[in-house]
Order: C-alpha cells, then structure tokens, then sequence
C-alpha cells in the first residue's frame, strides 16, 4: 500500500515538473516571439509616412472562404499613388488551401462612378474600397478584406529573412526602371535586388513577363522561410513589415494569412493570372495608352472555377 502510494506521488511530481517544463518553454518562446518583433519594428524607417484609415465593405463569401486583396505600392511620399501589383489571396479555412490570383493592371474595365479606365487606376481614384468595388463589378468576386503593402516593407522583410539573399534564376539582364542592374544567371538577390526582378517589364513579354516573376519570386520566398533557421526570423520580419503595411486585418489574422502563405502544408500555392491565355487583345485609348482588352465572360468564368473549384 505504501509502495502504490509512493509511486503515485512520484508519478504526480513528474506530471508537475512536465507541466512546469512546457510552461517554461512556452514562455521562453513568447518572449523570443515578442522580443524578435519589437526589433523588427525598431528596423523599420518609415520617414514621414503618412497612416491612412481606407474605408473597405467586403461581403461575406457564402462558402466561407476568406478573400483577401493584396496590394503593392512605391506610393514614395505622393498622396495618391497606383497599385503596380494587385492579387487576390484566398485561405479555405476548411482545407486549408491558399490559392493566389494575379491580376493584370493594364485591363481596360469599368470603374463605378467613372469612366472605363485601367484597373490599377481605381485605387488612384478612390483606394481599395473602388478596387474592390471594381473587382465585383467587372468579375463577380467578393473580397473580404485588403492587404496595401509599401515595396520597402518588401525589401526589409527579405533581408531579414535571408540576410544572404534568395535565391533566383535570373533569365535575362535587367535594368530599366527598377532601380538596380541585375546580370543574368543563378543568384541570391536581397531585397532591393530582388523586388526590382519583380517589378521588371521593359521587354517584349511586358506585364505578363512580370506576373509571372512575381508569382516565381512568391515560390522562392515561401520555400526559403520554410527553412529551419529562417522560422525563427519571421516574427522580426513581421516587426520589421508592420509599419509599411495597411489593413482591416488583425494582426493574428495577418499572422495567419503569412503562415498561410509562406508556411502552408502544400508545396505549391495554386495559382491563376487574368486574363488567362487566349482571351485578350492589345487596345489604345487617348485617355488611358495602352490597355489589355479582355473577353470578360471567359475570364470570369475562369476566375470563377478556379477559386470555387
């Protein structure tokens, strides 16, 4: 009887020094998190940036997925700037799944309350509320919430991320109009180097040639966070993103929508540019240059199928 006993004891002290032992991990990894974040805040420079309260009034998707627009700007102290990339990430909250819609800028569309215009010209006109809007309208999407991320946000978060670079296939040399000159070939390129690879367009394949490095640069980033040494420096590239980032999203909600991203199970994100091949022409407007002029019905059916598949 005693020795039953005894041995409960022991067995109830071990039960204690094991809760003990995960509260202390716990808490060290909470302070680390913490501690890696307010770094990464303190890295930031936002200069004179200005904060801006945008108004957004996305529905509810009936199926219960959670679409979110993501926006990138180089707003570069201006008022009003355009969006140079505009996706729609969407996380099933089911399955788990991200999938990633890039979205031509020079698409010749309607814009609610003016006239047709290219569809990065409706955040000029009136934030990410018209874009929304526009989105809607033109392909029938709802987006629950916005994502406006400042290109310098970019650029600190892949220098702490991978403070070597990342790695890249660069397939042509590359300079105008992105701030840095890039050689072709493999290379690790930081941030700066490696934002001006996305943005580039001064070529024959124009705006479908740099969709389509985003969406490359979007692989490279999440398969060099899902590295071991890289997962510790998220919560200071977080810190670091914070400040060059609007949303009406919480910040767990963003958290997730990083993890998401970048950490997901699948080893692929699914991904769709519009207008899909074969369903556009090159146009001119004297009000707006050259647009993309696409067959709104094809793609919105594509755009359809693709997100609710």
């Amino acid at each position: 009887m005693d020795s039953t006993r005894m041995e409960q004891k022991n067995k109830k002290k071990r039960g204690r020094k094991f809760i003990l032992f995960l509260l202390v991990i716990i808490l060290i990894i909470t302070g680390y998190t913490v501690f890696q974040y307010y770094q990464g805040l303190q890295l930031a420079d936002t200069g004179d940036k200005k904060e801006t309260n945008y108004e957004f009034n996305g529905a509810t998707d009936e199926n219960g997925r959670i679409n979110i627009l993501l926006m990138g700007v180089d707003s570069r102290g201006e008022e009003k700037s355009r969006t140079d990339t505009m996706m729609i990430a969407q996380v099933d909250p089911k399955t788990n799944e991200t999938k990633l819609v890039s979205l031509m800028r020079d698409i010749y569309v309607e814009i609610p309350g003016y006239q047709n215009y290219k569809l990065n010209t409706a955040f000029y006109l009136g934030g990410p509320e018209l874009l929304r809007k526009t989105i809607k309208q033109n392909f029938g999407v709802e987006i629950q919430h916005y994502m406006l991320v400042d290109f310098k946000g970019f650029e600190n978060s892949v220098d702490i991320l991978a403070p070597d670079g990342i790695k890249i296939d660069v397939e042509k040399a590359m300079s105008e109009n992105i701030g840095v000159q890039l050689e072709q070939g493999t290379q690790r390129l930081n941030g700066k180097e490696l934002l001006g690879y996305a943005r580039f367009r001064a070529d024959q394949e124009g705006d479908f040639g740099r969709v389509e490095r985003q969406q490359k640069v979007i692989s490279a980033v999440k398969e060099e966070a899902l590295s071991l040494d890289s997962l510790t420096k998220l919560p200071k590239m977080i810190g670091a993103t914070q400040p060059y980032i609007e949303t009406n999203m919480g910040k767990f909600d963003q958290m997730g929508l990083i993890k998401d991203v970048l950490l997901g199970n699948s080893s692929d994100i699914k991904k769709l540019t519009i207008p899909v091949e074969g369903s556009y022409t090159n146009g001119y407007y004297e009000h707006a240059g050259s647009v993309i002029e696409i067959d709104f019905a094809q793609n919105k059916e594509e755009l359809q199928n693709f997100l609710n598949e």
